[in-house]
């Protein structure tokens, strides 16, 4: 496990490599709908300079007007052929 690799001109948070595949993971600090398309974003190109077809991005959410049920998702996105598993929390 890495932190703060340097991929290409931005940061990737932690990459994960297991059995010569490397996972990239991006956190964010979900600010609204442009938060998690950057990071979404981001993700992406990690996983194109990385190689590989599958990544993670996770929002923490610091609303305190929202329950942890509201906070508290996961779903899968498709893009171009890269699966995005992004994790709000």
């Amino acid at each position: 496990m890495q932190r703060e690799m340097a991929i290409g001109k931005e940061r990737l948070d932690l990459c994960i490599t297991y059995k010569d595949k490397k996972y990239p993971i991006e956190l964010k600090i979900n600010r609204g709908k442009q938060s998690i398309e950057k990071g979404i974003e981001q993700t992406l190109g990690y996983m194109d300079t990385l190689g590989c077809t599958e990544g993670w991005l996770v929002a923490f959410d610091r609303d305190n007007n929202k329950s942890w049920d509201e906070k508290i998702y996961q779903k899968t996105e498709t893009v171009n052929g890269k699966m995005i598993n992004i994790f709000g929390c």
